[in-house]
């Protein structure tokens, strides 16, 4: 059984350069996806990020190319999301996700589709 829980989240300034970790807890060894997708009021669920496990290959939405960083801490088997310089648009509530049955060339929109997911972080940008 896998559980995510995710941490970092708050009241930043725009420009800020929060990150989001995400501690994952009952993984196996084989490769999967993570991503990170938020979810805005009034607005549809945004993949933002998302990382293969078995090689480490990125994508980002057009969104957030060039401010945010996903990466895996493998020994610690924990989610990074680093977010920098932060807008207003990029309020939200995070939430971090994985799922075996995606693999290699999974794009960020796919995230908001993965099975498992945490409980989300609020980042609000003022």
């Amino acid at each position: 059984h896998v559980q995510l829980v995710e941490s970092g989240g708050g009241s930043v300034q725009a420009a800020g350069s929060p990150r989001l970790s995400c501690a994952a807890s009952g993984h196996t060894n084989l490769p999967y996806c993570m991503g990170w997708f938020r979810r805005v009021p009034g607005k549809e669920r945004e993949g933002v990020a998302a990382i293969y496990t078995g090689g480490g290959r990125t994508y980002y939405a057009d969104s957030v190319k060039g401010r945010f960083t996903i990466s895996k801490d493998y020994n610690e088997n924990t989610l990074f999301l680093q977010m920098d310089n932060l807008k207003p648009e990029d309020t939200g509530m995070y939430f971090c996700a994985q799922d075996r049955n995606y693999g290699w060339g999974t794009r960020a929109d796919e995230v908001v589709g993965f099975l498992t997911r945490g409980q989300g972080t609020q980042v609000t940008v003022s």
